[in-house]
């Protein structure tokens, strides 16, 4: 038997790690070692070569453990994930009957408990950083910011901007121009939130916004986020309005580029991701997303072929990077692949890139973190492989994909600092923020304006079995 890990030995600004297996950027590694310094990796190599060069450090050994890079999410909504279950069964376009009343409704106390209890379940589920695409909740966006620092997972978060369209005026436009500027002035040290400037559809922000926030962020160095192609109403609406759909809109004001990361692209044309890949725009691809609220699946297999970048989403759905691993290879595979005879799609390693390295940076990270290398940022997963579904492996990397659960991560660190062991906070009461969430939700969701569209399972089961599923009786015509 392995001895237990404990707490106290996975503290401290300096360790020296042992595990039986390292996640680099270029696939598995045994006998590997790692030194976590002040926050970063200081040293990747051969476990004798770093023993070696650091002898004075005692070493850590972590058999049946595998070490490799936190997961980025490379979508979120850190704001709704509270609601979740509200999305059971609706129709596309939620975000109009639920979404954005829902957060319309919350108030700055609320804001911060709801961010915060998303930001522990995406710890939970080996997420070390999340891409928000911004809120519309009322106050300051800074309660967000506040909660993810506070529950100790890293954020790219988005300041909305959102004009109202082309009837805006100059003085609106340079107002929230202004709010943007500030925003990103306050952030841009920041050890843990990154800024970012968001559009939630383009369709909501006039020509003149559009080409000003995504301008502003590549001047910026940061990313401009946007939802875009996303469901067929809303291409539909794009071109009647513009005579263009979203894509190609963005592309007229001259808002793609490398700066900017476009939520979904289910809906894209051979010409559209012509335009992606020139432009070197990346996408959030969100395989959840669509199975639960969406018109279709983003070909992500043939944006990794053409070299467009991409990073995995949750859309807020369900924060377990694993599970999100397993449905990104699931969706191309039934969406795609098997049409073309593809038993591969994508080898499983497409699909761990992406949410890691390749999905750091597609959110503009890339610099700072996503892999175990020397000079990043110390994100990272201890995670137990001997477990009996795992232990026959020949495969680990495509193992993590399809058979890899959440409750195999031990320990979550960020920033070098350890945040999680077992699924649980080691410096906060988890439990005690869990109960102040559940209290206050249902509350807040009874006096938003949300039109739901289906109903509970429950109810559904009662109205199935009545007979009545399809055309429910109506009392006034007997």
């Amino acid at each position: 038997m392995y001895p237990d890990l404990q707490v106290a030995q996975l503290q401290g600004s300096t360790l020296l790690l042992h595990p039986q297996h390292v996640l680099l950027k270029t696939g598995m590694a045994a006998d590997h070692a790692v030194l976590v310094e002040n926050g970063q990796f200081k040293d990747v190599g051969p476990r004798a070569l770093l023993d070696s060069r650091h002898a004075h450090i005692p070493a850590l050994d972590l058999p049946g453990k595998l070490l490799m890079p936190g997961m980025i999410d490379g979508h979120h909504h850190l704001t709704q994930s509270f609601g979740k279950s509200l999305a059971y069964g609706e129709p596309s376009e939620i975000f109009r009957r639920v979404w954005v009343p829902l957060e319309a409704s919350l108030d700055d106390e609320f804001v911060y408990q709801s961010a915060k209890l998303a930001a522990l379940e995406s710890l939970r589920g080996g997420f070390t950083t999340v891409c928000d695409a911004g809120t519309r909740a009322k106050g300051e966006i800074s309660a967000v910011a506040n909660a993810t620092s506070d529950a100790g997972v890293r954020c790219v978060l988005g300041l909305i901007c959102n004009d109202g369209g082309n009837q805006s005026t100059p003085e609106q436009r340079a107002a929230t121009l202004q709010v943007a500027d500030r925003f990103i002035s306050d952030y841009a040290s920041h050890a843990m939130v990154h800024p970012s400037l968001a559009i939630s559809i383009p369709e909501v922000a006039s020509d003149a916004m559009l080409h000003a926030v995504a301008r502003r962020c590549a001047e910026a160095g940061i990313i401009f986020q946007t939802h875009v192609n996303e469901h067929l109403a809303s291409v539909e609406r794009s071109v009647v309005a513009r005579g263009m759909r979203p894509l190609e809109h963005l592309a007229s004001v001259g808002a793609l580029g490398p700066q900017t990361l476009i939520a979904h692209g289910t809906l894209v044309m051979p010409a559209e991701l012509m335009l992606l890949q020139h432009t070197d725009t990346a996408v959030s691809y969100n395989p959840v997303a669509s199975a639960w609220k969406g018109n279709a699946v983003a070909p992500a297999g043939l944006m990794a072929a053409m070299g467009i970048r991409f990073a995995l989403g949750s859309d807020s759905t369900r924060s377990d990077a694993f599970r999100l691993l397993d449905a990104a290879e699931a969706a191309q595979k039934f969406a795609f692949a098997m049409a073309a005879g593809d038993t591969s799609a994508g080898a499983g390693w497409t699909w761990l890139d992406h949410a890691t390295h390749a999905g750091a940076a597609a959110i503009g990270q890339g610099s700072r973190i996503g892999e175990i290398a020397v000079g990043k940022q110390a994100d990272f997963l201890i995670v137990d492989v001997d477990t009996p579904e795992m232990c026959t492996n020949i495969d680990l990397t495509w193992d993590l994909v399809r058979l890899a659960q959440r409750d195999q991560i031990v320990a979550s660190f960020v920033d070098g600092k350890l945040r999680l062991f077992k699924g649980w906070p080691v410096d906060w009461d988890a439990r005690k923020l869990m109960h102040e969430v559940a209290s206050a939700a249902h509350a807040a969701i009874a006096k938003a304006p949300i039109q739901r569209l289906h109903p509970t399972a429950d109810a559904h089961r009662a109205r199935t079995v009545a007979g009545n599923h399809i055309y429910p009786a109506r009392g006034d015509l007997q």
